[in-house]
């Protein structure tokens, strides 16, 4: 048994690309040939979702019937939510039955106008949060969006074996019933990088992230769970800059039109299965270049991640407080700190080497402060002879080894930052050519055993690795 969801459509208000814009988004999208219409989803021929003005069109050029339709649930009242015309044209078919129209009221009211009064053919059903619906073999529970349309709700889906949460339009501020798990979660991110998500009350990819991230929580999702972008628009990247970035949230970026089959296969893919980052994966970069915020994104839609931070305390710097207080203030909620630079030379070593599968993938920021740190605590720069200095540089080699090889057989998921520092002017005096030979080559023995590299230069992201070409979206700030 299974249940098809056809998404009619994945974007947002205007569509993506946006008809009369130039920007370089859009620009994008039309150059990929990712044209999205107003965000719909039809389950099984008869059970439609939102129906906006692009929707009926959209179906027609997709192949896709709509007479099969029988219920209509409508989240709000706005044009690319709840279009009027489709019930006017839709009656003047020959070949549709009756047909249940379920919706907050201000919306159903806003349809209702479209056609004669008492019409036969449809019913309107008013709902509000909390309610359950039964519509044939679907249960449907009404959820309150947090939105800016008076009554504004999302669904939850289920039959007897399947469930789905379509999550369009709302901020992160709505919540799932107690217990729930869903195999599909349609959820949007309107806004991507522009910073008005919350202020409209949608999803940007910040809040996307920090939303998948409670989901993954409190179990209503998980990596077998289908997690879907949808209600896209031009605050997004392009295409394929946006679907680099949901990869790496355990989410997808579909074309209009797919299909998505949940408890079987189709077109031999598996039904559910989270799309999977790299396991071991560094970023490169340089001062104040992006590359610990790019790091943070990449896990930021883990329920929990094991932020291991390596900067020793500094406690007369007050500049340097300051830096470690603006990293704490950004970590998401779920995220635990351990301070590495207490554990001795060999605790970084022994935490990657023990990861499991199962554990809290783990992000070390950085290893240009883990490596000075080490270097002091050996007394590179402060040996009193020969024989001091060589049985420093011996116990700083082992302890690189023991990083390098735990890196190389961790069986976690383990993201670190560190500093290209090869790439200025070199220093004119010792101790900072010394430190800057052994942090390139403690990054290129990294590197050569990394599932990815990523380099960031004015926080513009690329791989280093010849099948990981894809960009990564830009940080705002470092």
């Amino acid at each position: 048994m299974s249940v098809d969801v056809t998404l009619l459509g994945t974007g947002g208000g205007a569509g993506w690309p946006h008809p009369f814009c130039t920007c370089a988004s859009c620009e994008a999208a039309a150059a990929e040939g990712e044209i999205r219409a107003h965000t719909s989803a039809l389950v099984d021929g008869v059970l439609l979702v939102d129906c906006g003005q692009d929707v009926p069109r959209s179906a027609v050029r997709l192949g896709v019937r709509l007479d099969g339709v029988r219920y209509l649930l409508v989240t709000h009242d706005h044009h690319d939510h709840a279009n009027g015309a489709a019930l006017l044209w839709r009656r003047w078919a020959d070949c549709t039955g009756p047909l249940q129209v379920i919706g907050p009221r201000s919306a159903l009211d806003s349809l209702a106008q479209w056609l004669p009064p008492d019409d036969p053919g449809v019913d309107f059903i008013p709902v509000v949060a909390g309610d359950v619906v039964q519509l044939g073999s679907y249960t449907v529970r009404v959820l309150a969006a947090e939105h800016d349309s008076e009554g504004a709700v999302i669904y939850d889906i289920a039959d007897a074996a399947h469930r789905l949460l379509y999550a369009t339009d709302t901020g992160p501020g709505f919540s799932t019933p107690l217990r729930a798990h869903y195999d599909l979660l349609l959820l949007e991110n309107s806004w991507g990088e522009c910073p008005a998500g919350e202020q409209t009350r949608h999803h940007d990819l910040a809040s996307f992230a920090s939303t998948l991230a409670r989901l993954r929580r409190e179990n209503a999702i998980d990596d077998r769970s289908r997690v879907i972008a949808v209600h896209l628009g031009h605050g997004n990247p392009a295409p394929s800059v946006l679907r680099a970035r949901l990869t790496d949230m355990g989410a997808e970026l579909v074309p209009d039109g797919s299909v998505i089959r949940l408890g079987g296969a189709l077109a031999g893919r598996p039904a559910t299965r989270r799309p999977t980052r790299p396991q071991r994966i560094l970023v490169l970069g340089g001062a104040r270049s992006g590359k610990s915020v790019t790091a943070e994104r990449l896990l930021a839609a883990d329920p929990r991640v094991t932020y291991v931070a390596t900067a020793a305390h500094a406690p007369d710097d007050d500049e340097w407080r300051d830096r470690i207080a603006a990293h704490q203030a950004r970590r998401p909620a779920g995220w635990t700190t351990l301070e590495i630079a207490a554990q001795g030379v060999d605790g970084l070593a022994e935490l990657v080497a023990g990861r499991e599968p199962a554990d809290a993938p783990v992000l070390i920021d950085c290893l240009t402060l883990w490596l000075a740190h080490v270097m002091d605590v050996v007394g590179v720069w402060t040996a009193a002879d020969d024989v001091a200095a060589k049985a420093a540089d011996l116990e700083l080699a082992t302890a690189v080894d023991a990083l390098v090889q735990a890196w190389r057989t961790t069986c976690g998921d383990v993201v670190a930052v560190s500093n290209e520092v090869g790439s200025g002017v070199v220093p004119d005096y010792p101790s900072g050519r010394r430190f800057r030979d052994e942090l390139g080559g403690l990054n290129a023995r990294l590197a050569a055993i990394s599932d990815d590299v990523l380099f960031v230069e004015a926080g513009i992201s690329r791989s280093l690795l010849p099948d990981r070409v894809t960009p990564h979206q830009p940080p705002e700030s470092s």
